[in-house]
C-alpha cells in the first residue's frame, strides 16, 4: 500500500510550519515505505502531492479560534471541509478547495485524513506557541500509530 504524508505550512510564519514540522519529525521516525512530503499548501501542487497514493494524511494548521493547539481531525473521503477552515490561508486556492475539485473530479486517494492544529499567530517571525507544540507532540504519536499500527488506529472522525 502506497501512503503518503504530507506536512503543510511556512516555516517563518509561526504556527503556520507546525505541518512541516510534524512531516521533518515523521521523516526521521517512519520506514522509507512511507513517504513523507512539504508543501506550501497551494491547492494545484496539492493535487498532484496525493497522486498514486491510497492512503494519504495532510497536515496543516487551521484558522484562530480561541483554542491554539486543538486538534481538529477529518476523513474528507466521507466529509467535506468546513469552507471557513483554511480562511487565513495566502492561497486563494488552498487545501479544502483541492480537496473538494479532487472529489468533484473523483480524483480523491482511496483514504484521505486531514489533521488541523489550530494556530494562535501566523506573523512572519513568530515563534510556534507552546499549546501548538504540544499538539505536535500528539499528532506525531496518533500518526505514527496510524501508520505502523493501522490495526490499532481509530478512524478520524470529523469533529471541526
Amino acid at each position: 500500500m502506497r501512503r503518503r504524508i504530507i506536512g503543510i505550512g511556512n516555516l517563518d510564519r509561526g504556527d503556520d510550519g507546525v505541518g512541516i514540522l510534524i512531516a521533518r519529525r515523521l521523516r526521521s521516525l517512519l520506514p522509507p515505505s512511507v513517504e513523507v512530503r512539504e508543501a506550501t499548501g497551494e491547492g494545484g501542487a496539492l493535487l498532484d502531492a496525493w497522486q498514486g497514493a491510497e492512503e494519504v494524511w495532510l497536515i496543516d494548521a487551521v484558522r484562530p479560534s480561541g483554542s491554539p493547539g486543538r486538534i481538529y481531525r477529518l476523513d474528507v473521503t466521507t466529509s467535506s471541509i468546513p469552507s471557513d477552515f483554511f480562511h487565513y490561508s495566502t492561497h486563494a486556492f488552498g487545501v479544502a478547495e483541492a480537496v473538494e475539485l479532487a472529489r468533484v473530479l473523483g480524483d480523491l486517494p482511496p483514504a484521505l485524513f486531514v489533521y488541523g492544529i489550530e494556530a494562535q499567530s501566523i506573523r512572519p517571525g513568530a515563534p510556534l506557541n507552546p499549546a501548538v507544540a504540544a499538539a505536535l507532540e500528539t499528532v506525531v504519536a496518533e500518526l505514527l500509530t496510524a501508520v505502523l499500527h493501522p490495526h490499532l488506529r481509530n478512524s478520524p472522525t470529523s469533529d471541526a
